[in-house]
């Protein structure tokens, strides 16, 4: 395993900040709100040759004011407890505050080896700012601007400098990437904390709680799964601010990363046109999808209280037919190994390939018992069918005038697909080109 380091401090010192000037890219969302990171977020980080694992935290406060706070304070104190070496970040031009003294004997207490930093040293006449720092106890301060990225390869030497000499071994690529997508509140980061047996993701009852896309791995009958979990996606018009923007455009960048998305329903809620938007960005990237009515154990049930419910789903929303549906409790811990076997299977779906002669034959008799209509008194004539790629599948049917081929019969056609080859969960792509 390579050696972690974990950025901690205050909120607003500017860890988000120097974790992405480490990282050269905006991996952690930054805004000048107090309080905008809350879960752990882990990066892989290579410099002089040395590998480390790379954790920001949320901004520790020693009197925690509510709920998210105190998940906060939970989180940040568990990655102090992974952590190898604590980078403790300061600010330059505040000094000293009584929240630093408290975290610093937090720090002291943890008996790891620590580095002072303190941040916002822009330029060289701010560089006397630092000596206060020395009455912390914690040995000599380094200077850095995490915004402008002043001195911040002076700190990567010192990390390297106080981290075991061990190379760590390979990173394995995940066998499986899974993104948790949905509404606020809808049980994602309880999904994610169920998979991997603990508390890793910040679960409240209050929405938006997630901010960033956190991602985790765990193996799972010998293959290695990660998953991401994500801000819960909601419309554009009820975007409040900046933080709730850049969380949008983090889980929408998520899902072009995965390989299969589930998403998570509030059942107890309902079933919305906004995770009904969620499913067409889904197919749009061509990503496979479970969906996972989550809460059905709030439900009063009665005999077939579920095939009725997924009836009238399908009835109102005929695009869910092509996917599978499970009735959960992420809290209960109920059938979620049944949502994770099925995207592993719908992984598998999304790379089948066809042989074009099995399609010519199968698609021929079809085609000869069920010809296209006549559209003006002409004809349609599907001459050959190949499969032209994978992940996912896209059919090719060549015929004489592609115009002349009707929406309906387009459909028929993907459903004998998906029936004949069992292609549930895969976004499958048909299109009619001209031979």
């Amino acid at each position: 395993m390579a050696a972690t380091v974990a950025i901690v401090g205050r909120p607003n010192v500017g860890k988000s900040t120097l974790f992405n000037r480490i990282l050269q890219e905006r991996k952690a969302i930054v805004d000048k709100t107090d309080g905008v990171t809350r879960d752990r977020v882990y990066a892989n980080v290579e410099w002089s040759g040395k590998h480390f694992a790379l954790i920001d935290t949320g901004g520790i406060m020693i009197h925690p004011k509510g709920q998210i706070e105190d998940n906060v304070r939970k989180q940040a104190l568990i990655a102090i407890e992974e952590a190898d070496l604590i980078l403790f970040l300061l600010d330059g031009p505040t000094g000293i505050t009584h929240i630093d003294h408290e975290i610093a004997q937090i720090l002291k207490r943890s008996d790891k080896k620590i580095l002072p930093v303190v941040n916002k040293i822009d330029d060289v006449k701010h560089e006397s700012m630092i000596w206060e720092f020395h009455n912390l106890g914690l040995g000599e301060p380094l200077m850095v601007s995490a915004l402008l990225g002043r001195a911040t390869g002076d700190v990567l030497d010192e990390v390297i400098k106080r981290l075991p000499d061990e190379l760590p071994e390979q990173e394995l690529e995940p066998d499986i990437k899974l993104a948790l997508l949905g509404m606020p509140n809808a049980g994602k980061s309880t999904m994610a904390n169920a998979f991997l047996g603990i508390e890793r993701h910040i679960v409240t009852d209050i929405p938006g709680t997630t901010r960033d896309s956190v991602d985790s791995s765990f193996k799972y009958h010998g293959k290695l799964i990660q998953i991401v979990d994500t801000a819960g996606l909601r419309k554009r018009t009820r975007i409040s601010d900046s933080i709730e923007y850049y969380s949008l455009v983090r889980s929408k960048k998520t899902i072009e990363h995965s390989d299969v998305c589930i998403l998570i329903v509030d059942i107890s809620k309902g079933f919305s046109r906004q995770d009904v938007q969620i499913i067409r960005e889904i197919q749009e990237r061509g990503k496979g999808l479970v969906i996972a009515l989550n809460k059905w154990d709030l439900i009063e049930k009665e005999t077939n209280t579920a095939g009725m419910f997924l009836k009238s789903l399908h009835y109102e929303y005929p695009v869910l037919k092509h996917y599978p549906v499970f009735f959960i409790s992420a809290l209960e811990r109920k059938r979620l190994l049944k949502v994770l076997d099925e995207a592993l299977a719908v992984r598998d779906r999304l790379h089948i390939r066809i042989p074009t002669s099995e399609l010519n034959d199968v698609f021929g008799r079809i085609i000869a018992n069920n010809p296209p209509p006549s559209v003006r008194s002409k004809y349609g004539k599907i001459k050959y069918v190949a499969q032209v790629r994978t992940s996912p599948p896209h059919i090719a049917f060549f015929c004489n005038e592609p115009s002349w081929i009707q929406d309906h019969y387009k459909r028929f056609l993907e459903s004998k697909l998906r029936e004949l080859y069992g292609l549930s969960g895969v976004p499958l792509k048909v299109s009619f080109k001209k031979k």
